[in-house]
């Protein structure tokens, strides 16, 4: 494989959006739409769904079911990584994973901040239970396509390894 580009390999992935608003109808979830326009561009098949409130045995809940019970290679959060008192995705992702994926974090950070200031106060985690990788991100779909493409180039290699 050349570096920087994505190997040809089948991927296994949900979505889980964490809101409130989008879990009770009151607001259209556009960032879980991006993430699958951006999965789909590494090859990834969407093997699940699901939008959840910002509750964090919900959220740890889903995360297990869909890496023990689904088993999938990959699971990407939207929304719960900032400052607000009910955003609480980062705790429930820190109580599902085996090991931590700092350079995932990092990554979106960086580049987060090139962008605005505020990039700095992401509490987004990244890390690994069992043999999924899983991946939180901003709530907004702009925050969203910024994070997650400067992360994809990797993902196809991270599951490559992972699967041994």
């Amino acid at each position: 494989m050349e570096h920087g580009r994505p190997q040809n390999i089948k991927i296994t992935a949900v979505i889980l959006t964490v809101s409130d608003r989008s879990s009770r109808g009151e607001r259209e979830d556009k960032s879980g739409s991006v993430i699958k326009e951006l999965l789909e561009s590494i090859n990834a098949e969407i093997k699940d769904y699901r939008i959840v409130p910002d509750e964090k045995d919900v959220i740890a809940d889903a995360m297990i079911e869909f890496a023990d019970k689904i088993e999938v290679d990959l699971i990407v959060s939207t929304g719960g990584t900032g400052l607000a008192p009910r955003d609480v995705t980062p705790e429930a992702t820190l109580e599902v994973i085996d090991r931590r994926v700092p350079g995932i974090e990092e990554a979106m950070r960086a580049e987060s901040i090139k962008i605005t200031p505020h990039g700095m106060l992401s509490r987004a985690i990244a890390g690994i239970r069992n043999r999924t990788l899983i991946i939180n991100l901003p709530g907004s779909p702009k925050a969203v396509r910024e994070t997650l493409s400067v992360v994809l180039p990797a993902i196809p290699h991270a599951i490559e390894i992972m699967r041994g």
